[in-house]
């Protein structure tokens, strides 16, 4: 008896390749914060049925990366003042709990095996502000992937999960929210940062990004 052929698994769905897509467009900053999602236009311009629109929509609703509101339809996030501040103060809570427990298990000298994915992200963020400084989008990735690095030298499953859930929103602030200062300036800034943070902690967390949120500038308000 010859055996049962096992069939491949199920590929993405229509909708998760509808969001995959809008979220790209999202996070290059070609869909700009504030653009109206419609959800006709949508399904006309890919040829999907609204149902699959209305999915996709949903996908990046749950990523925070579209907003929808009484009488005024989907459209891209965009942030005010506040909106940067909570997103912040999540985020520093979570990072600032990462090294905790880093500091906790490797005191002041981490070992090789967990600043290695820690200094690999940094030298993609120092490369990429020296290779693509105009095109943000990419420094901003490249920016978010130290800060997913730190939050892992923890070994702490559940606190990158949660931090994950951040990644998306995070880039989009960054996307649209650009700090003010060069690409440059800001590998140097985070080179700094790990330099500060088996030495200080928490304390490192709080002051860099109380830092960041200083240099972001809300240019829209919902």
């Amino acid at each position: 008896m010859s055996p049962r052929r096992r069939e491949a698994p199920p590929g993405p769905t229509e909708a998760a390749r509808l969001a995959d897509d809008l979220r790209d467009r999202i996070l290059s900053g070609e869909l700009a914060a504030g653009t109206p999602l419609r959800e006709q236009a949508i399904a006309s311009d890919e040829g999907l049925s609204r149902h699959t629109v209305r999915t996709a929509l949903a996908l990046l609703s749950a990523e925070r990366l579209v907003i929808q509101e009484p009488y005024r339809g989907i459209r891209v996030t965009s942030f005010t003042a506040e909106d940067v501040r909570g997103l912040q103060e999540l985020r520093c809570a979570l990072e600032a709990e990462a090294v905790r427990l880093a500091c906790a298990r490797y005191g002041q000298s981490w070992p090789d095996e967990v600043t290695a994915p820690v200094r690999a992200a940094m030298a993609e963020l120092e490369s990429t502000a020296r290779e693509h400084a105009r095109n943000w989008p990419v420094v901003a990735a490249a920016h978010a992937g130290v800060h997913r690095a730190i939050v892992a030298a923890a070994n702490s499953p559940r606190l990158q999960e949660a931090y994950a859930r951040l990644d998306s929103e995070m880039l989009l602030l960054l996307v649209n929210l650009r700090p003010n200062y060069s690409a440059e300036e800001v590998a140097n800034d985070h080179r700094d940062y790990l330099r500060q943070i088996q030495a200080d902690g928490e304390g490192a967390v709080r002051r860099h990004l109380d830092h960041g949120t200083q240099q972001i500038s809300p240019r829209s308000s919902r």
